[in-house]
C-alpha cells in the first residue's frame, strides 16, 4: 500500500471515530445541560445547547422531592459488598481452576462455563420466587445481594488470568511448608492485583447500573437504588425532567468519574480474559 494510501485510511479512521465519539457524548452533555435548565427546556425537541439561564433548581427538587440520599447509600452499599465477595470467590475459584489439580477439575469448570449460555431472562422468574417466596427475602439487601455474591463470568477472568502467573512460585512455597491459603494470600493475590482491580471495577459498575433485578425485588421506596429511583421519579399531572436530568446526572457522575480516573484498568479489561489458558 502506498503511503497515500495508508494517510486516507488515517484519516478516514479518525473521521470514523470523531463522529462515534461525538454521537456517545451528545446524549451526556444533553443531559448535563438538562439538570441545570427548567423542565420545559429539558423537555423540548430543540434542546439550547448553551442555555441562556443556568439554574439549579432541578438539583434541589431532586433532592428535596426524593429519597436521593437513601437510594445512593443503597447504591453504594450493594455495589461494594458485590464487589468484595466477587473479587474474593471469583478469585479463590480461579486459582483453584487454574493452579490446583483435583477430581472433576475440568468438568466442573466446563459446566460453570455452560450456564453462561444460559439467558439470564430464562432464571428470572425460579429466581425471583426462591427469594421472595421460598426464602421470604423481598425488600432487603439480602435479596438483592445474594443471587449476585459471585458471577461465572467473573471465575472465567481470574481463571484465565491467574493462568498466566509462574507456578514455579507455587511449587517453592509448598517447599517452605506455606499452606495453600497462605500461598493464595501471600504469593497469588500480590501477583494478581491487576486482574483483580480489572474484576473490582467492572464488578462495580456493573452493580451499580444494574436496574431490573433491584426493581424485582424491591417494594418500599427506601430500599430502591438509585437507578430504580430515577425510573419511580414522576407525578401524575406532569414530569419533572429538570429533576430527572438532575438525578441521571448525579446516578452517572461516579461511573464517570471511576472511568476517567481509572481508564488504564479499563482498557486491560478489555483483552484480560483472552489470555490462552
Amino acid at each position: 500500500m502506498t503511503q497515500s494510501g495508508k494517510t486516507f485510511l488515517i484519516a478516514l479512521a479518525v473521521i470514523v471515530l470523531s463522529f462515534w465519539t461525538f454521537m456517545t457524548v451528545i446524549p451526556l452533555y444533553w443531559m448535563f445541560i438538562g439538570s441545570f435548565q427548567d423542565s420545559a427546556a429539558s423537555a423540548s425537541f430543540q434542546p439550547q445547547m448553551v442555555p441562556e439561564i443556568w439554574s439549579v433548581a432541578p438539583y434541589e427538587r431532586f433532592f428535596g422531592k426524593t429519597m436521593a440520599w437513601r437510594w445512593l447509600f443503597n447504591s453504594l452499599f450493594v455495589s461494594a459488598v458485590l464487589t468484595v465477595t466477587n473479587v474474593f470467590f471469583a478469585s479463590l475459584a480461579g486459582y483453584a481452576f487454574a493452579k490446583l489439580k483435583f477430581p472433576g477439575s475440568k468438568s466442573i469448570f466446563w459446566v460453570l462455563l455452560s450456564t453462561m449460555m444460559i439467558p439470564a431472562q430464562v432464571t428470572l422468574i425460579p429466581l425471583y420466587i426462591l427469594v421472595i417466596n421460598t426464602f421470604n427475602l423481598g425488600d432487603t439487601y439480602t435479596a438483592i445481594i445474594l443471587p449476585s455474591l459471585v458471577g461465572v463470568g467473573n471465575i472465567f477472568l481470574m481463571k484465565q488470568y491467574m493462568s498466566t502467573l509462574p507456578t514455579s512460585l507455587i511449587h517453592a512455597a509448598r517447599i517452605d511448608a506455606c499452606s495453600e491459603f497462605g500461598i493464595f494470600y501471600k504469593v497469588i493475590l500480590p501477583m494478581a492485583k491487576p486482574g483483580l482491580a480489572v474484576l473490582a471495577i467492572f464488578t462495580f459498575v456493573a452493580h451499580w447500573n444494574d436496574f431490573f433485578w433491584p426493581l424485582l425485588v424491591t417494594r418500599s421506596n427506601e430500599m430502591r437504588t438509585i437507578q430504580v429511583g430515577l425510573a419511580s421519579f414522576k407525578f401524575a399531572e406532569s414530569t419533572d425532567f429538570g429533576a430527572i436530568m438532575a438525578g441521571a446526572t448525579i446516578g452517572a457522575l461516579p461511573m464517570i468519574v471511576l472511568f476517567f480516573s481509572l481508564q488504564k484498568y479499563f482498557l486491560q479489561g478489555i483483552t484480560i480474559g483472552a489470555v490462552k489458558g
